[in-house]
């Protein structure tokens, strides 16, 4: 299946982080600037005067606080403002599943809504989402993501500087990889997505994926991601093959990097943690998931990393 990549609506984002990686509590910072009115936030909330202070951090920080708000779903824009959405309602308020951004399950629960197949994923995050979608050699540098992404948004017809595309991937590589040397306050705080280990520099100008087993990735969050990729993949079908969860564009297995054998461990879960609504079958050699009864909530699948 062609990835959603290329789907004719999607269009390639590359900018709006002003060069900065995300950090751990930004989202957290947006959340609480936009959530302190009782309906909408002013559209300025991010742009005026009183922002730096707001947000604390610099002009420039406070615009990537924006943009990462919105590129993890955590914020929405809407007519004459911002509003918060579900899933930052369901993380980040007072009560919330992790109101600081501090636990295991929020890395992976960012870069599947920056990498994966569903919707509102990969809205801004165009090279995440090629990195982890599309390389598939056992070692790469930046300048073959730089190629690729070049074409791409030849073959898109999107007007888009070439500087535009480096900085992008700069920063994208910075988010797994932080720098070493931490030449300002900012450096101190490590990107949130570095907690990963997904990207794994092997040289000077080479890379590689860290695949297989991933221990801090929780059985609740795999169906989460599941379900999404499910029904963006193939709505209303009540199968999925075993080789589409691990291969395909957007897939979990594809965008966590998972090997065979720990996808069948996380497939072999799903039917106690959904009450039996997914259960796995291995029948005539053809192996898949089937969906019954009814769909799982998968918002309540989310819950369960949390706890």
């Amino acid at each position: 299946m062609k990835s959603f990549l290329f789907n004719e609506n999607y269009k390639g984002h590359f900018s709006g982080h002003e060069t900065f990686p995300l950090r751990q509590l930004w989202l957290s910072k947006s959340y609480k600037a936009v959530t302190q009115y009782s309906e909408i936030a002013p559209k300025n909330i991010f742009t005026d005067n009183d922002a730096i202070v707001r947000f604390g951090v610099g002009k420039n920080m406070v615009a990537s606080i924006r943009h990462w708000a919105i590129a993890c779903n955590i914020v929405k824009y809407v007519d004459g403002g911002y509003q918060s959405t579900r899933l930052g309602e369901m993380l980040l308020n007072n009560n919330g599943l992790d109101p600081y951004g501090e636990h295991n399950s929020t890395p992976w629960l960012i870069h599947w809504i920056l990498t994966g197949r569903g919707k509102n994923r990969a809205v801004r995050s165009t090279t995440w989402a090629w990195l982890f979608n599309y390389v598939t050699q056992a070692s790469f540098e930046k300048k073959n993501i730089y190629d690729s992404l070049i074409k791409y948004i030849k073959d898109k017809e999107q007007n888009i500087s070439h500087k535009s595309i480096q900085t992008d991937i700069d920063v994208c590589f910075r988010s797994y990889i932080p720098k070493v040397s931490k030449s300002s306050p900012e450096d101190t705080s490590e990107p949130i997505l570095a907690d990963l280990g997904l990207l794994i520099s092997d040289a000077k100008n080479s890379f590689c994926f860290r695949r297989g087993t991933k221990t801090t990735l929780h059985s609740g969050l795999f169906a989460f991601a599941l379900l999404e990729f499910w029904d963006e993949y193939s709505l209303g079908i009540n199968t999925l093959s075993f080789d589409s969860i691990v291969h395909d564009y957007g897939s979990p297995g594809r965008v966590f990097k998972l090997d065979e054998n720990s996808i069948a461990d996380y497939i072999i879960d799903l039917e106690s943690i959904t009450n039996g609504k997914i259960i796995w079958s291995d029948s005539a050699g053809i192996r898949q998931v089937i969906r019954k009864d009814g769909y799982p909530d998968k918002y309540k699948l989310l819950e369960l990393a949390y706890e």
